[in-house]
């Protein structure tokens, strides 16, 4: 297995130049302890092994249980990392995995939704983190409020994550997956997106150059003004429902998709979510009535005489029924990544205990 997953890891290098760069420039780490809270996917191979290779001692945990692939988990810890996480693993065992990986006493975190982070500040206790790296906007979210005690340093708002992956990449990918998961295309369907962020403008861009008749629903004024300035359809959601044939979310906020909206959902609507957590659809409601599986990640709970199909069963649906980011296009997000741990290992862990925008003199070699 180990074999052939190396071919695997010396395919995605290949075409990784820049993360091989970005980890090939960081000191040496044989004095970190470097908890990673993130998707265990091929893309991110790269990075951990490079990082072991560099002499620190890594444990991982997933930010997403459905984005886990097994094989990838078992080679990193096969090369030396330790790990707590595995592919639809427990709600409970999802949030052991945090207090396993503060009792492994880590010295720095690397996060994508702020789970240890958010673990740690709520015990007076825990390991002495010199700094941190968050990844996500929901993450960055979560830690509004917080009077963290070390600094940690958002990249999530870097121009370079914005404009690539967040506004392209996402998108994208989420109708790839579609269209390999259903067997179907946009063409003569209502696309609704909820959400009109970078993320959702992404998803409404792809959208539309597939095929899809879309409209956006957004509750936010200027971000519904610049919908309408992009020339999109600014709809209310109570009634764009009724007649969506696809309803994509993008927002990164619980419950968006009430249970009133989805009774009122036309029967054999597709219902998927692009979000970094998987509550901004209420599945709870659906939960309510029987459900098959006619397509693998296709899940179909019969509401009275109507079918709502619901893919990945409300989870990150590009990366957790598909591959997510390509590698090439990946490799930039990822070598930013490198470059944020080599600040955070270096002069970031000199700064006042704050959140920070990432720094581009840690990053900007990396492009």
């Amino acid at each position: 297995m180990y074999q052939n997953f190396s071919g695997e890891l010396a395919w995605a290098e290949r075409h990784m130049p820049r993360t091989l760069a970005a980890v090939s420039a960081l000191p040496d780490l044989s004095q970190v302890r470097l908890a990673c809270n993130m998707h265990l996917d091929l893309k991110m191979a790269p990075l951990v092994t490079g990082l072991l290779r560099k002499g620190a001692r890594v444990y991982l945990t997933t930010c997403n249980p459905t984005t886990v692939q097994n094989d990838v988990v078992e080679y990193l810890v096969s090369q030396g990392a330790q790990a707590h996480a595995w592919r639809d693993m427990s709600a409970e065992e999802w949030s052991a995995s945090f207090d396993r990986a503060l009792a492994w006493q880590p010295t720095h975190l690397c996060e994508m939704g702020a789970d240890l982070t958010t673990r740690l500040h709520q015990s007076p206790d825990g390991p002495n983190i010199k700094a941190g790296l968050e990844a996500t906007g929901s993450g960055i979210s979560r830690l509004q409020g917080l009077a963290p005690r070390y600094p940690i340093y958002n990249w999530d708002d870097l121009p370079v994550k914005e404009g690539l992956h967040n506004r392209h990449m996402v998108g994208l990918t989420a109708w790839h997956t579609f269209f390999q998961t259903t067997h179907l295309t946009l063409h003569e369907k209502k696309v609704v997106v909820i959400g009109y962020g970078l993320v959702g403008q992404g998803v409404a861009a792809s959208a539309k150059a597939y095929g899809g008749q879309v409209s956006v629903a957004e509750i936010d004024p200027a971000r519904a003004l610049q919908a309408r300035y992009d020339g999109w359809p600014v709809v209310e959601l109570a009634e764009a429902v009724k007649e969506a044939d696809v309803i994509a979310t993008a927002t990164g906020a619980k419950n968006v998709l009430s249970g009133v909206r989805l009774a009122d959902a036309k029967d054999g609507v597709f219902i998927l979510n692009v979000g970094h957590v998987a509550e901004e659809i209420d599945t709870a409601f659906l939960k309510r009535y029987p459900c098959t599986e006619p397509m693998q990640h296709v899940f179909a709970y019969a509401i009275g005489e109507k079918t709502l199909y619901l893919l990945a069963d409300g989870s990150m649906f590009n990366l957790t029924a598909g591959y997510g980011d390509s590698l090439n296009a990946f490799d930039v997000t990822l070598a930013v990544m490198a470059a944020g741990i080599g600040h955070i290992v270096g002069a970031g862990e000199s700064a006042e205990a704050a959140v920070y925008l990432l720094p581009q003199s840690a990053w900007g070699s990396v492009l």
